[in-house]
């Protein structure tokens, strides 16, 4: 390509050369600025989606910049400015040249990155089922670095064949060095694909440990409790732990209240009351109906359950304790039992020693020395018992 563009100014004189390419850089720039991206922003004005209007005005600058930077560089690729400039040709090149490169690089690095990042935001700000997990836009600002930082090392001639070797290397000692971090990352990465959860969903770990999704990073998520408390988890834990999303696939959850009454309760009243208890609380909604169902006969009641529908799983608690205080009142009214089972103790009197209970034996006396019970039925103290009479 080069060649091609530093043939086109054969024959001219150096200052002729730099007048053409200067002049068709200028015009490159304006008409890049107010022909191509104008005509292209009336297009995209005509559209309905707000994408292309983001590529729109991310390309604006590199555009702009690399039309006239692009002349910079040809300029000093041309054979009769080369042998006219007092300088030798390598710095040059190293004073424009490769400069002028670098910048276009370096330009085309950052509106790459920032064009992708945009798009995610926006992709993410729709609250599509398939968001874009900020992890991301983490990774692709990685691969930008390392490309561009590539780039520049070759195109200043430093060659990388060493570092690569070097960075391989390293790479080994920190892999084994931030095990841990790396487990994140990658877990990161897999929490996105699975599509485990997104920002704003309420989880619950297998630990017990639950909260909205605030953030995700590379390294871990962040979570916010119902008790106003972050939690930072990594990433690899998630990956390995159970994890129970219960905003998808719908925010609606269902909640059950216990209860029971007593035997003899009138099920149809009872069933007709707790359903319209259930309807005139505001929280719960009235799409699935609710409904109470009998689950089991109970030592002393009637075990019962009410289940309804919130409209997500924050307010169940809530909810829950709105419809047992509707529950205990409504039932109290109605003169309706709630049994609570009943226990009669009864505590036996002390039980003194009994006359007609042989007395202890101390066995450890030796033979015919035994001590002498006391005196029962007539005998006398000191007399020796049958036994040892005969």
């Amino acid at each position: 390509m080069t060649p091609l563009l530093t043939g086109a100014f054969e024959g001219l004189t150096a200052i002729e050369a730099t007048v053409a390419v200067l002049l068709l850089s200028v015009v490159a720039a304006v008409g890049m600025e107010f022909v191509v991206l104008r005509v292209a922003r009336r297009y995209v004005a005509t559209t309905d989606g707000e994408y292309d209007d983001i590529v729109i005005s991310s390309l604006r600058a590199p555009l702009v910049v690399t039309a006239a930077l692009a002349g910079v560089y040809v300029l000093t690729q041309i054979p009769a400015v080369r042998s006219s400039v007092v300088v030798d040709p390598g710095l040059l090149d190293d004073a424009f040249g490769r400069p002028a490169l670098s910048v276009i690089v370096l330009v085309w690095a950052v509106a790459a990155n920032a064009v992708v990042n945009r798009l995610v935001a926006a992709v993410n700000a729709e609250g599509s089922r398939f968001d874009f997990a900020p992890v991301f836009s983490n990774v692709w600002t990685l691969a930008v670095l390392v490309g561009s930082v590539g780039s520049l090392l070759w195109l200043w001639g430093i060659e990388i064949t060493p570092l690569l070797g070097a960075a391989g290397v390293a790479g080994i000692a920190v892999g084994f060095a931030a095990k841990d971090t790396v487990a994140n990352f990658f877990g990161g990465i897999a929490l996105y694909f699975d599509d485990t959860y997104k920002i704003g969903d309420y989880i619950v770990l297998d630990d017990g440990t639950a909260g909205t999704v605030i953030k995700v990073g590379v390294r871990s998520t962040t979570l916010l409790t119902r008790d106003e408390v972050l939690v930072t988890v990594p990433n690899a834990a998630l990956n390995a732990a159970k994890v129970t999303n219960e905003s998808a696939p719908q925010r609606r959850r269902r909640v059950r209240v216990p209860i029971g009454v007593a035997y003899g309760t009138d099920v149809d009243a009872f069933e007709a009351l707790a359903i319209d208890v259930a309807l005139a609380e505001p929280l719960v909604l009235d799409s699935p109906r609710p409904r109470a169902r009998l689950r089991s006969f109970g030592d002393s009641a009637l075990q019962y359950e009410l289940l309804c529908w919130v409209n997500g799983p924050t307010r169940r608690r809530r909810a829950q304790h709105e419809l047992n205080r509707a529950l205990y009142k409504a039932l109290a009214a109605a003169d309706i039992e709630i049994p609570y089972p009943k226990r009669d103790v009864t505590v036996a009197g002390g039980r003194g020693p009994d006359a007609s209970d042989p007395a202890p034996t101390d066995r450890s006396a030796p033979a015919g020395e035994r001590p002498t019970p006391p005196a029962a039925g007539g005998s006398m103290a000191g007399e020796p018992d049958a036994e040892d009479v005969a």
